[in-house]
């Protein structure tokens, strides 16, 4: 509703949705979809993408993951694949604290998002927003993106911060105003930035 507002009149548009999970279920991007936007799908779940490519076949689904480094890292898996994530922390503490169990885990290689929209984005798009919901690296991901060649004009990014006090001490705060982003708009669990305009 927030990306609604935001977007008001904007009938044709580009999203990146990196941890993806679902084409429908807890989806930032699927309402847009069925407006006649499209973009770009990132998921690093085994198989994600198959069930992309039946229901969101004009976007780009892509089974990556993505990170700031090129490394391998353990990719922890539950029996609520919502959860599936990179970190030991928090998937351990899910694992021990919480009804959820971690199922196995798996090695996969990650890729540096400024990489993947190199080969991916097509030639003169604009990218409207740009989502990310990866359990716990979320900064990562952020990194991993080059701020002088892809500048969404709206970041959401999923924190586990409420307080907006605390909020603006974070990390991701500290790091998307240095690189132009403002906050503008907070949910339970996902903080919206804007593009501030010169």
């Amino acid at each position: 509703m927030i990306l609604e507002e935001y977007f008001q009149g904007v009938n044709k548009g580009f999203y990146i949705d990196i941890g993806a999970y679902h084409p429908i279920r807890y989806s930032n991007t699927f309402k847009f979809y069925l407006k006649g936007w499209h973009g770009i799908n990132i998921d690093a779940r085994p198989g994600s993408m198959q069930i992309f490519k039946k229901i969101r076949p004009k976007d780009i689904n892509l089974e990556i993951a993505i990170g700031n480094r090129s490394e391998c890292l353990k990719y922890y898996m539950f029996d609520e694949p919502a959860l599936n994530g990179f970190s030991k922390e928090i998937s351990e503490e899910r694992d021990r604290d919480f009804h959820f169990n971690i199922l196995k885990t798996v090695d996969i290689n990650l890729e540096r998002l400024e990489v993947i929209l190199d080969n991916f984005l097509p030639e003169n798009t604009e990218i409207h927003f740009l989502s990310i919901d990866v359990e716990g690296l979320d900064y990562e991901v952020l990194l991993s993106n080059n701020f002088n060649k892809y500048r969404p004009k709206m970041i959401l990014v999923e924190t586990s911060v409420i307080s907006e006090g605390l909020a603006f001490d974070s990390e991701i705060n500290i790091f998307l105003n240095e690189n132009g982003y403002s906050l503008v708009a907070k949910t339970f669990r996902t903080s919206f930035y804007k593009l501030n305009l010169c």
